[in-house]
C-alpha cells in the first residue's frame, strides 16, 4: 500500500511537550516521506531546529489566530498541548482556557483551513479514578464507570474530548468532512517525564528510602511515552485510510508495562539508582493519609492570596493512587492494529539510563 504519509505536512501542537517530542522523534524515524513536522508550543525547544524536516511555530493554543497559521496547509493534526495540573500549580481558569478553548480552537482551524484529519491526545483521568473510589479493573472503551469529575484538569480534558467526539462529520468549506478521534493513555512514564524526576529529587530529600503509603494490591495501568507516540502514529494513519472506522472513537492507550501500585511502579524505575520502599504493607493509617490530604488542600486555599502551595499530596491525587484503575487496548490492536512499539524491558531500561544520568550528572556537580 502507497504510503499516507507521501509529501504530507503534520502539525503536533504541543510539540515540544514531554510526549510531543517523542511523537516528534518518532514521526521523522517512522514517516520519511513526510514533507514536514510542524512543532506548534508556546515555549519552544530551539534543540528541534536541528532535525530535518522540523519547522518551529511559536503560538498560544488559546489564540485561535495563532492556531489558524499553524494548521494551515496541514494534512494531519495530532494535538496534544494541554495543561497538566492536578495540584492546583495553575489558576483553574488558564487549565479551561488551554485544554478547553485551544482544543476548541484546533477544531475551528481545522474546519476553516480544510484540514481533514485531527488526533487528539485525551487522557484516562476523563473516565476516572472517580472520588468515591470504585475500582476500574482491566476496563475497556464500554465499560460501565461513574464518572465523578470535580478538579479542574479532569473536567478540562472530559470536556475537551467530548468536543473532539462531537465534532467528527463536521462539514468543512470544501465540503469534506473533518473526522477525528481520541486516545486516553494511562499514567505515562519515559525519559524527560517532569514528575519523575520531582519523585526523584524528593527522594534524595529522604536519603532514597520512601515509606509504602499505599497497600500493594492496588493496581494502576502505566504506559511508556514512546508506545502512546506510537499509538498516536498508527491513528493518524489510519484515520486517513479508514475514516468511517475510526472517526469519533475513542481509544484507551496503554502497553505491557506491569500492573503495579504507583510506588511499586516508580521503584521500577528509581531502584536502579539505590531508591528503596520501606515496608510490605502502609506504615500510616489511610484516615491519617486523608486528613493530611485534606489539610494539604486547606492550606491550599489559605495561602492562595500569598503563595502557591501546591504539595503532591492532596484529595484528588490521593484518590487516583489509592484506586485500582487498569484498562485493556484490545480495541486499538482491533481497528488500527496496535501493539506496543517498545517492549517493557526496553522502556524500562531506556527510563532508567536516563535516571542514571541525572543521577550522575548530580555525583559530577558536587
Amino acid at each position: 500500500m502507497e504510503s499516507t504519509s507521501r509529501k504530507q505536512i503534520y502539525l503536533v501542537t504541543g510539540g515540544c511537550g514531554f510526549l510531543g517530542k517523542h511523537l516528534v522523534q518518532l514521526l521523522l524515524e517512522q514517516e520519511p516521506d513526510l514533507m514536514e513536522v510542524r512543532v506548534f508550543d508556546m515555549h519552544l525547544d530551539e534543540r528541534l531546529n536541528a532535525l530535518d524536516r522540523v519547522t518551529l511555530i511559536q503560538g498560544d493554543i488559546s489564540n485561535l489566530e495563532d492556531v489558524r497559521g499553524a494548521v494551515k496547509g496541514a494534512h494531519v493534526v495530532i494535538h496534544t498541548a494541554a495543561l497538566v495540573d492536578v495540584w492546583g500549580r495553575v489558576p483553574p481558569e488558564k487549565i479551561t482556557a488551554v485544554n478547553v478553548h485551544g482544543t476548541q480552537n484546533v477544531i475551528e482551524a481545522c474546519v476553516t483551513e480544510g484540514t481533514r484529519y485531527l488526533v487528539y491526545t485525551s487522557s484516562m483521568e476523563v473516565v476516572g479514578p472517580n472520588s468515591k473510589g470504585d475500582p476500574f479493573y482491566r476496563g475497556n472503551e464500554d465499560t460501565k464507570y461513574e464518572r465523578i469529575h470535580e478538579e479542574p484538569y479532569p473536567v478540562s480534558k472530559a470536556k475537551a474530548e467530548q468536543l473532539i467526539i462531537e465534532a467528527n462529520g463536521r462539514r468543512m468549506k470544501d465540503g469534506r468532512q473533518l473526522v477525528t478521534c481520541s486516545l486516553r493513555p494511562t499514567g505515562i512514564y519515559g525519559e524527560d517525564h517532569v514528575l519523575m524526576k520531582e519523585f526523584y529529587e524528593k527522594g534524595l530529600c529522604t536519603k532514597r528510602c520512601m515509606i509504602r503509603s499505599i497497600p500493594a494490591s492496588t493496581e494502576h495501568g502505566r504506559v511508556y511515552v514512546g508506545n502512546v507516540a506510537w499509538m498516536h502514529l498508527l491513528a493518524a494513519k489510519k484515520i486517513q485510510e479508514s475514516p468511517v472506522s475510526i472517526g469519533g472513537q475513542v481509544f484507551f492507550c496503554y502497553d505491557s508495562s506491569p500492573y503495579k501500585s504507583y510506588e511499586d511502579f516508580n521503584m521500577e524505575l528509581l531502584g536502579p539508582c539505590g531508591f528503596r520502599l520501606l515496608g510490605s504493607r502502609p506504615l500510616l493509617p489511610f484516615f491519617l493519609l486523608q486528613f493530611l490530604a485534606m489539610l494539604n488542600s486547606l492550606l491550599r486555599q489559605l495561602l492562595k492570596p500569598f503563595c502557591t502551595y501546591a504539595p503532591i499530596l492532596n484529595p484528588y491525587t490521593l484518590a487516583v493512587a489509592s484506586t485500582t484503575f487498569t484498562v485493556q487496548t484490545d480495541k486499538a490492536q482491533r481497528l488500527f492494529g496496535y501493539k506496543p512499539y517498545y517492549t517493557w524491558e526496553e522502556s524500562k531500561a531506556r527510563t532508567v539510563k536516563w535516571l542514571q544520568e541525572i543521577d550522575a550528572q548530580r555525583h559530577a556537580g558536587k
